[in-house]
């Protein structure tokens, strides 16, 4: 279990991640997400001590990082795929962590066939496509068994089927008991990926919830309607004060439950064919609870952009 409290940290004058608490625990894979610049690789390098934090203070199993004797065998983490010295083979690499941390040689060749780099493991590890980097980041995290890991980024550079085994290689470490904190910018992954969330903005707490929670609170109240008198249905709906919009099929309505929108309809004689509510994704919602957080936009790129292109004679 992950447990921070009161984080803050401060670079000179700028607040990267101000009273930031929350809690990860175990048997889930919980999701980290935040726009650019809104603490997330500070906060995960304060989890692994590798960051002092300003105030507060952040445990995993109840110790600091500097706390724990062993801390490959707590705690696993991959936050950067290319830390690895160039010259070295992924064995090497893994057989000299497994050293420092007293973990048994035969784990390095364990998590080198469970992330499918057995074949190139006395390969230079400088040589690895960024794919391969994320697996031998991936191995190197599961080398001293942990109960807790932690991600950041780990779908980069894999193709279709290298997200897809992560995807499911994450549900089955959760499913085994472990602590399973992922940072991603790849919300449609985090979607299928995530059970519970962490969304921080600013470097401040914006939520804490299960991802069905966080999308269906966000999300607009909106109902789709088909029915074989549309017409009469919309005048009936707009004089209620509803929205109405086309739909490939039918209409989505706001602004009325759907109780509401059926006792209109039965009121007008009108025939419903379909009456259902409509849920958004992750992505819509995150961009609406977290746009007071972005601090780059991408109308401000392109009128940077346009400000930079040359002015015609």
């Amino acid at each position: 279990m992950i447990e921070a409290q009161g984080l803050t940290k401060r670079y000179g004058k700028t607040l990267a991640v101000d009273d930031l608490s929350f809690s990860v625990t175990p048997g889930k894979v919980t999701g980290f997400l935040g726009p650019n610049g809104a603490g997330k690789s500070t906060t995960m390098r304060m989890i692994l001590g590798l960051d002092n934090p300003t105030e507060g203070q952040v445990r995993i199993g109840g110790k600091r990082y500097h706390e724990l004797h062993h801390p490959l065998r707590t705690v696993g983490a991959l936050l950067d795929a290319k830390w690895v010295h160039p010259n070295r083979s992924a064995r090497a690499h893994l057989a000299w962590m497994a050293k420092s941390n007293k973990i048994s040689p035969r784990r390095v060749d364990e998590v080198l066939e469970t992330v499918g780099l057995s074949a190139v493991a006395n390969k230079r590890a400088g040589g690895f496509s960024l794919g391969m980097s994320q697996r031998l980041g991936i191995a190197a995290a599961l080398l001293g068994d942990p109960e807790v890991l932690l991600f950041d980024e780990p779908v980069n550079g894999l193709d279709p089927e290298g997200i897809l085994w992560i995807r499911k290689f994450m549900h089955r470490l959760a499913e085994e008991g472990r602590t399973v904190f992922v940072s991603s910018h790849l919300l449609s992954e985090m979607a299928l990926t995530a059970s519970e969330l962490v969304v921080i903005g600013k470097g401040k707490l914006i939520s804490q919830s299960s991802t069905d929670d966080f999308v269906a609170r966000a999300s607009e109240n909106s109902v789709k309607v088909r029915s074989p008198q549309l017409d009469v249905l919309r005048d009936a709906l707009t004089r209620a004060s509803a929205t109405v919009a086309p739909a490939d099929d039918g209409v989505v309505v706001s602004g009325l439950d759907i109780a509401k929108i059926g006792e209109i309809a039965m009121e007008n004689g009108v025939v419903l064919h379909e009456l259902s509510p409509q849920r958004g994704s992750l992505e819509q919602a995150f961009m609406q609870i977290t746009g007071d957080a972005v601090e780059y936009h991408a109308d401000l790129e392109a009128e940077a952009q346009r400000a930079l292109a040359p002015t015609a004679n």
